[in-house]
């Protein structure tokens, strides 16, 4: 079907009939006729009214980005066999959010089924589609994902910011969805917890994570170390804040051969043992020490 598109030439705006079509596996658009131009906010067409005839609006230009960059890392090879429909999920979540029941009416409005190679799109697919993302192994896939793109964007060997927050569901069904501490503060609410894990340099998605809303951070924490472990990342610094240091957690950073910089809840106990020892360290300098609102680093 196709569709008209504008393309600049110096100043001008013109516009022209084109369609998309698959030639040797990769999406092109062909030329069919010149229609007219833009002018003062204004188009003026190059033929008569009467002889126009609109067959249909086509999202095009974005979902041709999102798709050359699923494509260049590979991810179409990663999904198997709902990999098309996974695909047209994403796309969708980027540029138009729909419910799963209305994206075979969106599907219509794009050229999706030249890019991706459907026929068409079914919301019975679409849930096989769910399906095999909840069945497969999560990591395991985001593993072989992340090589990929290591590879076609020149990353190093990463530092990785990793933040764990909850969001909150109407719903009651979510077998993740548990009673925990809302961030936003209201009871009653079944919460589940997302973690993210990018490079520290460009931001780029390494992993993520999801928990039931009732995990204690302490534990997200332990599940992350092992998440490190299994990543072979090189040696790092770990930061986080008192309410998950924990000793098991210690434990592990230091048979990782992490750093860590944390904070610890200041019990009397723990005044007793760290006084003496921060007195001998001869660290307490004003040039090394950082005013945060009410506390000093």
């Amino acid at each position: 079907m196709s569709y008209i598109r504008k393309y600049k030439k110096g100043n001008r705006t013109y516009l022209a009939e084109v369609e998309s079509k698959r030639i040797d596996g990769k999406v092109v658009q062909r030329f069919i006729r010149y229609v007219g131009k833009e002018a003062d906010g204004r188009t003026v067409l190059a033929t008569s009214m009467s002889d126009v005839r609109v067959e249909g609006i086509k999202l095009y230009g974005p979902l041709l980005v999102l798709n050359q960059l699923a494509e260049e890392i590979g991810l179409r090879q990663h999904l198997g066999a709902y990999a098309g429909e996974i695909l047209s999920m994403v796309y969708a979540h980027c540029l138009d959010y729909q419910s799963v029941n209305y994206l075979p009416r969106w599907f219509q409005r794009t050229d999706l089924s030249l890019m991706l190679g459907l026929e068409q799109l079914t919301e019975r697919r679409l849930w096989g589609g769910m399906d095999f993302l909840e069945q497969a192994d999560q990591e395991r896939l985001q593993r072989a994902i992340f090589p990929s793109v290591k590879q076609r964007y020149r990353l190093g060997n990463p530092g990785v910011i990793y933040e764990v927050t909850n969001t909150y569901l109407y719903g009651k069904q979510c077998p993740l969805g548990k009673l925990g501490h809302d961030k936003e503060g209201v009871d009653g609410r079944p919460l589940i917890q997302i973690g993210l894990g990018v490079t520290q340099a460009e931001g780029i998605p390494v992993f993520h994570k999801t928990f039931d809303g009732n995990i204690a951070d302490a534990r997200t924490l332990h599940d992350l170390i092992s998440t490190f472990a299994r990543y072979h990342l090189k040696t790092g610094t770990i930061v986080y804040d008192r309410g998950i240091t924990s000793g098991r957690n210690i434990v592990d950073i230091k048979s990782l051969a992490w750093e860590t910089v944390w904070g610890v809840p200041l019990t009397e106990s723990v005044q007793k043992f760290w006084r003496p020892v921060v007195k001998k360290s001869g660290r307490l300098p004003l040039a090394d020490r950082v005013q945060l609102n009410q506390t000093t680093f």
